[in-house]
């Protein structure tokens, strides 16, 4: 299921999205241009890869110095192909110019650096001694989703679902939208669980860590004075969105 877009109209423009979103881009720009294996060295450099820190031998081994702990906030900003940039920067737009609306640009950058970190160690402890990089914003991203949840409940999301070759265009509850794709990654974590060689692929259990710090942060981060906006009715949304 595809989100296009929702019924919360907003009112200041997102600045922190659109920046997240470009310095994100551009660090993709930057991938791209390098040769295939420094790409690999950054990767690792720059990239989560939980053994470094919990086996300090292999770290060492590899030329990985102990004490850098800045991959925790670094990976966040990496992403392993266009198609894994692409949905995490739409999904960025379309949840974090809202949350960002109602809680305040610096706020929310705060909220999204502090869920993707809460995020890659929810993953570093279920997944301790993979040796894979762990890449992407899709844990910041999830805590987005989490405090877009409990903002904006009622909120309506036109969703794309293709059936075969046809398009199909549905409008779903944000309720129902976030909350089937959080248990579909509670599940999904767990089964992985289940297959201890399995390494790399989804870092689920980052999504359902990011999602639950995305919870627990936004009431002590969003403005107090600041009341969450209802969603609009079809006439109003159809005027603000043209």
């Amino acid at each position: 299921m595809i989100p296009l877009r929702d019924t919360i109209a907003r009112i200041a423009f997102p600045s922190i999205t659109w920046i997240l979103i470009m310095l994100n881009g551009i660090v993709f720009i930057i991938e791209l241009s390098l040769p295939e294996n420094i790409l690999e060295h950054a990767s690792y450099l720059f990239g989560l890869v939980p053994a470094r820190y919990s086996d300090l031998q292999w770290g060492l081994s590899h030329g990985f110095p102990f004490d850098y702990y800045l991959s925790f906030l670094t990976s966040m900003f990496l992403h392993g192909g266009w198609l894994h940039i692409i949905g995490n920067m739409w999904f960025l737009h379309l949840f974090g110019s809202r949350v960002e609306d109602q809680m305040g640009h610096i706020r929310f950058l705060v909220f999204y650096l502090l869920s993707g970190i809460a995020a890659n160690v929810s993953n570093f402890f279920v997944n301790i001694h993979s040796t894979i990089p762990e890449l992407g914003a899709s844990g910041a991203i999830s805590g987005v989703m989490g405090a877009y949840i409990v903002m904006f409940p009622r909120a309506r999301i036109l969703t794309l679902i293709p059936i075969f070759i046809y398009p199909f265009f549905i409008e779903i509850s944000a309720f129902f939208y976030i909350g089937y794709w959080f248990i579909l990654q509670l599940f999904s974590g767990t089964f992985s669980l289940a297959q201890h060689n399995a390494q790399g692929g989804v870092a689920y259990w980052a999504h359902v860590g990011g999602f639950i710090a995305g919870i627990v942060l936004l009431p002590i981060l969003r403005k107090k004075e600041r009341s969450y906006r209802k969603s609009y009715p079809d006439e109003i949304y159809h005027h603000v969105n043209r």
